[in-house]
């Protein structure tokens, strides 16, 4: 029997992701529970038509069209308007977050995250070969940017990766923390082939941003800082995508906002054509329907505090959120609670610090099976 040549450190590792299982009420994956609307339905399919019958020429590599209608996005979402050849895309922000450490990572660098925090981190710091160190943070699991500082100028990092609002803990970050990590990310970045100092990639994941509260900014704001000398920030990536309250996460359509030299060293390592043309074809079709996909948002956070409320009024800790996600506990045995709610049809995710349960914001019916189910399970685990 032949032995594959397995690459170290791959040993034992299994694939990533959540449970797929056909059940009622799904919560488990933070996705928008409202399916497209007709016209939406409409829009795309007529998009991805005209597309097919190009399907015998390779699609436009760089993609000017879309990466404008993405920065047009932005500007009416966070009243920021990025430069369009400083928004990059690909196939879910797993793949911009993978261009990023193919760009700025690699043998003998480092990437520093702060747990907990989103568990695929790793996983692109293993893909590319890169060193992963994480820190802590506080018991609110907010973070110390201090302790971020220091912990920057240790490691010297070649990527900093932070999720604003957290996953699975629904954290937001202030802009003063993020201006923090930015100036101690200033020269503390690994040594460039020259031996010179450089500035390590701060990349800041809002993947959740359209969720947070009112008053919550955009660390987009940081990117229009300018002053004589340029951009202030030119070692700050934003990542976004249309997977969460956009309501498209089948379409895998993933971005980032930065400087150009930032984006065009992702451009470097990206493979030939890697956005087909059917997905530049339906992500425009379904730009062209924002107003209507995001006016569902709104429900959703009110659904989302709502919860939060009621998680309190039983007794449990729920942390806020700025996401369209609450993490709830602590419960002695979270594996027993996740069962019973899947016996009743329920199916949420087991993950994030020990005791603690992730619910993904639903529909009121959605919520309303989820609340019912607690509510028995509650009675039977406390009687």
């Amino acid at each position: 029997m032949s032995t594959l040549p397995l690459r170290p450190g791959l040993e034992g590792e299994e694939p990533y992701g959540a449970p797929e299982l056909d059940v009622p009420v799904r919560l488990n994956v933070n996705e928008n529970p409202y399916a497209p609307s007709p016209g939406v339905v409409e829009s795309i399919a007529r998009a991805a038509a005209g597309a097919a019958t190009r399907l015998n020429r390779y699609p436009d590599r760089d993609f000017p069209a879309l990466r404008r209608a993405l920065a047009d996005y932005l500007a009416a979402e966070s009243g920021v308007r990025p430069d369009w050849e400083g928004v990059w895309a690909a196939n879910g922000s797993n793949e911009v977050m993978l261009h990023v450490l193919q760009a700025f990572g690699g043998p003998g660098r480092a990437c520093l995250s702060f747990t907990p925090t989103y568990s695929m981190y790793p996983e692109y710091a293993r893909d590319t070969l890169t060193d992963y160190v994480t820190g802590p943070r506080r018991a609110d699991f907010t973070l110390d940017a201090g302790a971020v500082a220091a912990a920057i100028e240790r490691v010297r990092p070649a990527v900093i990766l932070l999720a604003s609002p957290n996953n699975p803990t629904g954290t937001a970050l202030p802009l003063d923390d993020v201006r923090t990590v930015l100036e101690a990310a200033r020269g503390n970045g690994p040594a460039g082939a020259d031996g010179a100092a450089t500035d390590a990639v701060v990349v800041i994941d809002e993947a959740y941003a359209e969720f947070r509260r009112p008053g919550v900014p955009s660390a987009l704001e940081l990117l229009a800082e300018s002053d004589a000398a340029g951009p202030r920030h030119p070692h700050l990536a934003v990542a976004r995508t249309m997977s969460k309250a956009f309501g498209m996460a089948g379409l895998r359509l993933g971005y980032l906002t930065a400087g150009r030299e930032l984006v065009n060293a992702l451009r470097v390592v990206r493979l030939p054509y890697h956005l087909s043309a059917l997905t530049q074809a339906a992500a425009l079709a379904a730009l062209g329907h924002r107003e209507e996909l995001m006016g569902q948002v709104a429900s959703l956070r009110t659904e989302r505090d709502a919860l939060v409320a009621w998680l309190r009024g039983r007794g449990l800790t729920a942390h806020e959120s700025d996401a369209n996600f609450v993490l709830f506990g602590p419960f002695e045995d979270r594996d027993a609670v996740f069962a019973a709610l899947l016996e009743r049809g329920v199916l949420i995710r087991v993950v994030g610090p020990r005791g603690y349960l992730r619910v993904s914001i639903g529909t009121p019916d959605e919520m309303e099976a989820f609340r019912s189910a607690l509510v028995d399970i509650l009675k039977e685990t406390r009687a």
